[in-house]
């Protein structure tokens, strides 16, 4: 069925250019099956495939999935080593996908922290797809919100120390110019799976003004018509940015 029979008139016509998903409820996916943690988010890729397959077809220019963050580091290390084994065989895996989609990839975070293989893989596939112009996929990968603002502060008070930047030109603009997110535009549409309300320490600075949309529906069952949901609700929205 075409993307245009599935969305609305008003929907397509007002799609968000930025799309960010916290991606949750993998554990209770599995917990609820009687499945260990894992498989949860072994099921999840799918629903990755298909959230960056349908803002591609649609037309939206970024996605950024939360994809793993600094808090996720304190998780058992049997679970935590899992996912860095699924994250590398999904960056090696997608490559076709991906580059018959026109999709390119970024990643935001502390990649340091990844392991080596991981962080060989991500280059690879960055590598890989470095030359498409269509949807660009961010991956927030060792991220965490909180992290990403005092990095920056200390950038910026670096450079007021050393004599290279005045206080007083210091911004909104020149602090955002000093994120993680410096090369991308502010998300319009923030999606949560699994029903929760908060953010996770998620670009606490970048969504000041994101429309929110919550769904029940756990990730692993997250798919085209959660998407397409999200993108009415958010075409009903009337965006003021403070005005009226």
């Amino acid at each position: 069925m075409s993307t245009e029979t599935r969305l609305s008139a008003q929907a397509l016509g007002s799609l968000p250019q930025h799309v960010a998903i916290i991606m949750d409820g993998n554990g209770r996916w599995a917990k609820q099956r009687g499945l260990p943690r894992v498989e949860g988010h072994r099921n999840g890729v799918e629903s990755v495939r298909t959230a960056v397959r349908t803002a591609g077809e649609v037309g939206v220019k970024y996605l950024t999935l939360y994809a793993f963050s600094v808090e996720n580091w304190n998780r058992p290390k049997d679970e935590v080593d899992t996912l860095m084994k699924f994250l590398a065989r999904f960056l090696k895996n997608e490559i076709g996908e991906l580059n018959r989609n026109n999709v390119r990839l970024e990643v935001i975070g502390q990649i340091w922290r990844l392991p080596e293989f991981v962080q060989a893989q991500l280059a690879k596939t960055q590598a890989a797809l470095a030359k498409n112009n269509g949807l660009t996929l961010v991956l927030a990968l060792s991220y965490g919100g909180r992290t990403e603002l005092v990095e920056a502060t200390r950038a910026i008070a670096a450079k007021t120390k050393s004599g290279d930047l005045d206080p007083a030109e210091i911004n909104e603009r020149l602090f955002s110019e000093h994120l993680y997110t410096r090369h991308f535009p502010d998300p319009d549409l923030l999606i949560r799976t699994s029903g929760e309300m908060r953010v996770s320490n998620f670009l606490l600075w970048q969504i000041s003004y994101a429309e929110f949309v919550v769904t029940p529906v756990l990730w692993p069952d997250f798919r085209r018509a959660q998407f397409f949901e999200a993108l009415e609700e958010y075409a009903r929205r009337s965006r003021r940015f403070g005005a009226l």
